[in-house]
């Protein structure tokens, strides 16, 4: 991939990713607020596959799977505190 690819997705997802933040800190509802913080990593987990990409490095790839699934877990156990509570 040219150069000017990879700074033109990188910018698009840091974009992504400041749309997250911003929902995040002003979502209504706890939910809401969820919803974008999940949001928000999923789309870091496509910006550590880029990484990889441009690097040439498996070993981001590693850890963007790594990221994800810590990530699902957490929203597993945040939604069920927010369903039930503790």
């Amino acid at each position: 991939m040219s150069g000017t690819v990879i700074l033109t997705l990188t910018g698009i997802i840091t974009a992504g990713i400041l749309l997250c933040l911003l929902r995040l800190l002003k979502g209504p509802t706890a939910p809401d607020r969820a919803v974008a913080m999940d949001t928000a990593c999923t789309v870091t987990t496509a910006l550590l596959v880029l990484l990889a990409l441009f690097f040439k490095r498996s070993v981001y790839l590693d850890v963007a799977l790594v990221y994800a699934l810590l990530t699902f877990m957490g929203l597993v156990a945040i939604a069920r505190y927010l369903e039930r509570g503790i």
